[in-house]
């Protein structure tokens, strides 16, 4: 009862949104089929990594498009994916966005980028922000493949996979044609272009895309809870820390940055049937404030003059073959080389000290996929395929005197690591009947860790000096898609997927905290995931769709942080405090269930509307038995959007909402958290309900131009999304202009 009084007066908002279109749909003439029309047959790359139909496939797949990403303009690509209404997004900070999916995220999701996995040997438990370096503009289609996919991308594939696949360059290309793109938005002054060219040739073609934003400071909302409210910032001078006022204390200070994309792809075309092509990803973003660390408070002032992220670099080089002609055992097949290479560092310093510490990762990740399809027969599609994965990660810590620039070795966040994963797998779709499609898989995996951790000997007492990690795993699938008419789907899932320990799981030191410390714990082993969900969507005629899910998920030896000890200390001097010792751990089990709700209606030639919620609770087990909210799993959340369209005009009206998480909903270390939560009548952390009303309309003017203007957040809601460092913008208008030529 308590739960549907925090949502109700969500669902009465999304509700007034449908029922006015369904007024505008009564009082329109029945709509004629169109392109527009609805139907079950989106087509979906990500599920078995060939292009197959979602009414065949058990999976629930979500799809994000170029046409909807030019007319909701997000700013980062974890903004992109929060427009499907299926994916949560939290964030630490303005250059951040961790997406939780089906209760679980970071290091048990999947980033994939054109076939190549972004996961890397230091993805954390916690929150991350690496999808940022992706370019929206440099998007073909993103898509979301919901629960466990282990058997297709291996380790870490428990939540879900996000698949990402960037602009193509089109052999037979004529002349050169590309986009040039600006962008404006209020509560956060940002400046963004963008630039991409294509041209070719009959055999080759090409695409070089160009982007760059320039973030301020973003500006929070005025209604609100006022806990959200910093009004001292720290300013860094030449004669020393200054804490000020803030003039506007809507002004969340600091979290500017800038980030500079750049995209390259060549495709030649030597013979029938056989296509080479190379992509070049470069990413770069500058320092940024990580902005709940700046909300930390001791003895009455902020704790730290700095406390940054240092520059975040990402560059992959991506070499894929592909052959199709049918052959004996493959009818397409593509080989795929891929060398990537990550920085990130982290720079703090506390308030008037005159030593700031900076620890840098650089990780680089070479992978080499093959990948096949064969159709047996009119009722049998095989897929099948290897994967070989190598990380090196080189960590290194310094610490610096400010004033005389001297410096000197500190330790290191993490040890100088290698991480390896080979693994198998082959899935067969069987179409049973001509309604009844059963799809099977396995895979088999084997992970290898070797970490070393002499150079943090000198700092911290540890009772080990190397760690390795040897572990194997076989995972499954099993579902089934059944059609009894041509306007129903139902879908049926079992599958399991498993995460082997990485080197952030076993190796890192760090401050989770006010008061603990995170040290390495050499004992860990795998976890294992067994889902099961099921899937049903009607069409009723062509304009109207609904589409129920509901799924379990039994994470078994969860890899979570506990209190440890430490050659017998159970707290240990770290950052100059004494701090409780945590680990990660093999820490019992985890359990979340869920559900989906979601509808569209094509209500008249003209109007539409989408409604999208989902409700996730999850819980893991501590070392006492008792039973504690899982972190990532988040509140209630959803939108409710109506859409206007006629010629070359569009406008939508949007509502995203997220219902309340109490005190004693909110996972225990999130409890301690009071600097980034509001606080109830107790003064006990919790994360309030919220709204956001938005509206966004744009034009096709003459000679290729667009024109898109928005108002975000009309309410000027001052909302935080669960678990995030920063709230969310204020009152934000957004005009951007697009030319083609």
């Amino acid at each position: 009862m308590h739960f549907l009084k925090q949502v109700l007066p969500y669902v009465r908002a999304a509700s007034f949104m449908v029922g006015v279109g369904i007024t505008v749909r009564g009082l329109a003439q029945a709509p004629v089929p169109t392109e527009d029309t609805l139907d079950l047959r989106e087509v979906v790359i990500s599920a078995a990594r060939w292009k197959q139909t979602a009414e065949h496939i058990p999976s629930q797949v979500a799809v994000v498009l170029p046409k909807q990403i030019a007319q909701f303009q997000p700013q980062t690509a974890a903004d992109l994916l929060s427009i499907s209404g299926k994916v949560f997004i939290q964030k630490s900070q303005q250059g951040g966005g961790s997406p939780m999916i089906r209760g679980f995220a970071t290091n048990r999701l999947i980033y994939s980028v054109d076939g190549v996995r972004m996961n890397t040997a230091i993805f954390r438990a916690g929150n991350s922000q690496n999808v940022i370096n992706l370019d929206p503009f440099a998007m073909d289609r993103a898509e979301v493949v919901f629960g466990p996919a282990s058997v297709m991308y291996g380790s870490d594939a428990i939540g879900g996979v996000m698949s990402f696949t960037t602009l193509q360059p089109v052999v037979g290309t004529k002349g050169i044609h590309g986009s040039v793109q600006a962008r404006y938005s209020s509560a956060n002054s940002e400046q963004t272009g963008h630039v991409d060219v294509r041209y070719g040739g009959p055999k080759w073609a090409g695409i070089t895309s160009l982007s760059r934003w320039d973030f301020d400071h973003l500006r929070q909302g005025s209604r609100g809870p006022q806990d959200y409210i910093k009004a001292r910032y720290v300013d860094v001078t030449p004669d020393g820390d200054v804490v000020r006022i803030q003039s506007d204390s809507l002004l969340q200070v600091p979290t500017g940055y800038t980030q500079q994309n750049l995209m390259q792809k060549l495709v030649f075309v030597p013979a029938a049937g056989w296509e080479l092509q190379y992509g070049l990803h470069y990413s770069a973003i500058s320092d940024y404030g990580r902005y709940d660390r700046h909300n930390r408070v001791r003895d009455g002032l902020p704790r730290y003059a700095e406390w940054n992220y240092g520059p975040q670099r990402w560059t992959m080089h991506n070499l894929a073959l592909r052959r199709e002609a049918k052959k004996r055992f493959a009818d397409l097949w593509t080989l795929r080389v891929a060398a990537q290479r990550f920085e990130e560092s982290r720079i703090d310093r506390a308030l008037n000290a005159s030593e700031r510490t900076t620890q840098t990762e650089r990780v680089g990740a070479y992978s080499v996929n093959w990948d096949a399809t064969k159709e047996w027969s009119a009722t049998h599609t095989f897929f099948y395929g290897a994967e070989g994965v190598w990380n090196s990660v080189n960590s290194y810590g310094v610490v610096g005197d400010v004033p005389s620039g001297l410096q000197s070795v500190t330790h290191s966040r993490y040890p100088q690591s290698t991480w390896y994963s080979v693994g198998i797998y082959a899935t067969e779709a069987w179409a049973v009947t001509p309604k009844t499609t059963i799809t099977s898989g396995l895979r088999a995996n084997a992970v290898g860790l070797d970490a070393d951790f002499s150079q943090n000997l000198d700092f911290f007492p540890l009772p080990f000096t190397t760690a390795q990690v040897r572990d194997a795993a076989v995972t499954g699938s099993f579902g089934a898609s059944y059609r009894p008419t041509s306007d129903w789907v139902v879908k049926a899932n079992l599958g399991t997927a498993f995460r082997a320990p990485n080197v952030d799981d076993l190796g890192k030191i760090f401050d989770s905290s006010p008061g603990m410390v995170v040290v390495p714990n050499p004992t860990l082993k795998s976890e294992y995931a067994y889902n099961a969900d099921v899937d049903v969507a009607k069409l009723f005629g062509t304009w109207f769709k609904v589409d129920v899910a509901a799924y379990a998920t039994l994470l078994e030896n969860a890899l979570v942080r506990r209190p440890h000890e430490l050659d017998g200390h159970d707290s240990i001097m770290y950052g100059g405090e004494m701090s409780r010792v945590e680990a990660v751990q093999n820490a019992g089990i985890a359990r979340v269930v869920g559900a989906y709700f979601g509808m569209e209606a094509r209500l008249s030639k003209a109007w539409s509307t989408k409604l999208s919620y989902n409700v996730q609770r999850g819980v893991e087990e501590l070392d006492n038995g008792e039973l504690s909210p899982s972190r990532h799993a988040a509140p209630a959340f959803g939108l409710g959007r109506l859409t206007y369209q006629k010629g070359k005009f569009r406008a939508d009206l949007t509502s995203q909402v997220q219902a309340a998480r109490s005190n004693d909903e909110l996972a225990w270390e999130e409890r301690a958290k009071t600097e980034i939560y509001a606080l109830d009548a107790e003064g006990n952390a919790y994360s309030p309900a919220w709204y956001t009303l938005n509206a966004r309309a744009s034009m096709e003017l003459k000679y290729g131009v667009t024109l898109n203007v928005g108002l975000e957040n009309i309410t000027d809601q001052r909302y935080r999304p669960y678990s995030s460092g920063i709230s969310g913008a204020g009152r934000n208008a957004v005009v951007a202009l697009a030319a083609r030529f």
